[in-house]
């Protein structure tokens, strides 16, 4: 039986400031892609996030939409 699916969001966008996490422009943020396991979405981070790298207000982030979908299921197998 293949592992449960774990869906994770693979979002950035360029910061306001380097102090917290809010987004300059939210209508602009970078939705990267969806994804059925933190392996998958971690390769997905790393390229953007290195492809971004020159910009210090740019940021990418892996959600985890699983536990957002079914909090009860607090499962993460990374």
């Amino acid at each position: 039986m293949p592992d449960k699916q774990l869906l994770h969001l693979v979002i950035g966008g360029e910061l306001a400031d380097l102090e917290h996490v809010e987004f300059r422009d939210p209508t602009k943020v970078d939705f990267v892609g969806a994804y059925p396991n933190y392996e998958l979405a971690l390769q997905a981070w790393r390229h953007k996030a290195q492809a971004t790298v020159d910009n210090a207000l740019m940021r990418y982030f892996i959600i985890h939409a699983h536990r957002l979908l079914d909090p009860e299921d607090d499962q993460d197998h990374h």
